[in-house]
């Protein structure tokens, strides 16, 4: 159960809501912080018309209405703040073959039986949950072959080096200026391919997302793996 003491749902509360009612699905998919930035459904690398996916942290919803409203997939859109679904369903609730489920990732995974054709997270579930139990479990739910996408902040971001090994401490920053502590696992390229392919995964592509006003430092990264 998510307190109201979560960062997350304090991230939520502070950001401002859009228009009230429904919207009309965006016009791509954002993988990165930055509009227009990265492949939209190129990171799929196949089209998704008929597919069946799941989003794992989807936040107010945006990305799966996009791709379920635009590009014709059945996407099932999970996130663990109640708000944040309650903003998608109302946002969104109107597009055809979208579904809104709040629900904590991990266990959605686990005690679910839908198989999926592709899974995707946007600075979701993948990279705030350990990859060990994480990642195992996609595995289960996901056909084989198929791909898993998901975009976390860049190790290298703002000048960092990548932390090898567990989790580490970072800050979410909140609209009124103050900051959470969060736990985040910010490998490199090389860790994600070796943490993926223990999971039955093997790495496909690798992307580095940047500001374009200001390019010398990558803000995220985009990782396309298939399912073995």
């Amino acid at each position: 159960m998510i307190t109201l003491t979560s960062p997350w749902y304090a991230y939520a509360r502070q950001s401002p809501d859009e228009q009230g009612g429904a919207l009309l699905p965006p016009s791509r998919l954002e993988w990165g912080t930055y509009p227009g930035t990265g492949p939209s459904t190129g990171a799929f690398a196949r089209d998704v018309r008929g597919r069946r996916l799941l989003e794992l942290g989807c936040g107010d919803g945006r990305n799966a209405a996009f791709l379920a409203g635009r590009e014709g997939a059945h996407v099932t859109a999970v996130d663990m703040i109640d708000l944040q679904i309650r903003r998608a369903r109302d946002h969104y609730g109107h597009v055809p073959g979208v579904t809104f489920l709040t629900c904590d990732a991990l266990r959605f995974l686990r005690y679910g039986t839908e198989r999926f054709d592709g899974v995707y997270s946007v600075f979701g579930a993948v990279g705030l949950v350990d990859p060990g139990v994480l990642l195992p479990a996609i595995h289960a739910r996901l056909n084989p072959y198929r791909p898993l996408v998901f975009s976390i902040p860049h190790p290298r971001r703002a000048g960092r080096r990548p932390i090898l090994g567990d989790a580490h401490t970072d800050f979410l920053a909140l609209p009124d200026g103050t900051y959470r502590a969060v736990a985040r696992w910010e490998f490199d390229v090389p860790q994600w391919g070796a943490v993926l392919a223990r999971a039955g995964f093997r790495l496909s592509r690798a992307q580095e997302l940047r500001n374009p006003g200001l390019p010398q430092n990558p803000t995220t990264l985009l990782i396309t793996a298939r399912r073995l």
